[in-house]
């Protein structure tokens, strides 16, 4: 739609943002997958480009605490709001309390947006609204917002825009450490665009020269400067784009013990490929073989295209993993179990992932996390090993499901020294809570504000070379 006679055009940039937010709210659009299409059939510049991210990724990740400014502004709860127009007050409030963008260009670029997409009345409950924000500073509306704010829990999760529930299983996992006082680092780290992370293949590919080389992956690094996409088809897939915690967690497997030539490995829940790609990379060197396994055709898809730089031909199966153990009992050296999860350990990069999930999402998870760890136990050799990783630190997602499996499992599983593990890989030592006294296995959980990785959550268990166990 093109605008009248004298109406204020909408940047590219700025309607391309809105696109995606409007996106993430109706069809629950990804904005990692959206954004980059929408970039590239706009054919935006690097300028236009960087601006439709930063308005799309900063609006998603403070949109809770955009929707209190708003609300306090318009004199009504967001409820009442049009979902359409509501996108366009969230755009407008970012840039006008978080950007160096002029409040007059914020304001009648909004406005023209809401003129696209809503009535007339709209456009003039627009205008009021920004208006009213831009008359005060984003000190002034933070004091605002955390004054309404009905107890402790709700004030902090106003402050750093996060759910209530999700701030509290924070809490919860970084207690378990001895390390509750870190919640408000953490928060924090959330809201903060992360840097480009890339793998270099081991055997396939080098770090380039001039890259910076991760503080804990062999083979991680960013780049100072320039467009990753470019090395990354430069080298054909053999750089790609993957978070350091990704990597050991799958390098943790890999390198759990010696390999012996001939092994068997098998990626349960592969999609969309990365893990699979290293794991491969790895295997090649050592004379072991990979099969990928993605029950959803198209993430399959994703998976065979990530793995053809790999040598060695990686089989991709489309079978459902939670019948994995009953079809392939007992058939692989090393499984990993990279589970589907609410993906709270990414919310720097998946940031309308805070709002789109909810605590019944756990519950519902955690279910179909046993039945794969267990299946994947059943399709364990004895004397192999297996890695239950979930981007996630949510306690019921992580040593929840581990301690349930095991205690499931009893003496045929054992949980491994997981720490050691990855501390064995890492280039520098990580900065890991100590073991508990008299324990001999034990688990990682990464985080961002911390390690600077996403939080990943690593177990490595094995499977006994007597498998009699009861369920």
């Amino acid at each position: 739609m093109t605008p009248a006679q004298g109406q204020t055009p909408v940047q590219p940039a700025r309607r391309i943002a809105y696109d995606v937010l409007a996106a993430v709210s109706t069809d629950d659009a990804y904005a990692n997958l959206l954004l980059p299409t929408l970039i590239a059939r706009a054919a935006l510049n690097s300028a236009d480009a960087g601006l439709a991210t930063e308005l799309t990724y900063g609006t998603l990740r403070l949109r809770g605490y955009y929707d209190r400014v708003i609300a306090l502004a318009a004199g009504r709860d967001i409820g009442q709001i049009d979902t359409g127009i509501l996108d366009v007050l969230r755009l407008g409030a970012h840039q006008l309390l978080a950007t160096r963008v002029a409040p007059h260009a914020a304001v009648n670029e909004s406005v023209a947006l809401a003129r696209m997409v809503g009535s007339r009345s709209a456009v003039g409950f627009t205008n009021g609204v920004l208006r009213t924000i831009s008359r005060s500073t984003p000190e002034e509306w933070r004091e605002r917002v955390l004054a309404a704010a009905t107890n402790a829990d709700d004030r902090l999760a106003a402050d750093y825009a996060h759910p209530a529930w999700i701030l509290r299983a924070f809490r919860q996992a970084l207690a378990l450490e001895g390390r509750a006082d870190e919640l408000p680092a953490l928060l924090a780290a959330d809201n903060q665009a992360p840097r480009v992370n890339l793998v270099a293949l081991p055997g396939l590919a080098e770090v380039p020269d001039d890259a910076e080389t991760d503080r804990y992956s062999p083979f991680g690094f960013t780049l100072s400067g320039g467009d990753p996409d470019a090395a990354i088809r430069h080298e054909d897939g053999r750089l790609r784009v993957q978070d350091e915690g990704s990597q050991l967690a799958a390098l943790a497997l890999s390198r759990a013990r010696p390999v012996t030539a001939g092994e068997r490995w098998l990626d349960l829940c592969a999609g969309p490929g990365g893990k699979t790609a290293l794991l491969g990379a790895e295997a090649a060197l050592s004379g072991a073989t990979v099969t990928a396994n993605e029950i959803v055709p198209a993430r399959a898809q994703l998976v065979r295209r990530a793995v053809a730089p790999v040598p060695g031909d990686i089989a991709v199966t489309e079978l459902d993993g939670t019948q994995v153990g009953e079809l392939q009992p007992e058939a692989w050296d090393r499984i990993l179990v990279d589970a589907p999860c609410t993906g709270l350990g990414a919310l720097r990069r998946r940031p309308e992932a805070r709002w789109r999930k909810t605590a019944k999402d756990v519950a519902d998870l955690t279910v179909l996390q046993q039945s794969l760890l267990l299946s994947a136990f059943d399709a364990l050799k004895p004397g192999g090993v297996l890695a239950y990783v979930t981007c996630s630190p949510h306690v019921a997602e992580t040593r929840g499901v581990v301690s349930d499996a095991l205690r499931r499992l009893g003496d045929a599983a054992e949980l491994l020294d997981t720490a050691g593990a990855v501390q064995s890989v890492a280039v520098e030592k990580l900065d890991l809570p100590d073991p508990v006294a008299g324990e001999t296995g034990t688990t990682v959980q990464l985080w961002p504000h911390r390690h600077g990785t996403d939080a990943m959550f690593i177990a490595l268990i094995a499977k006994s070379r007597s498998t009699a166990r009861t369920r």
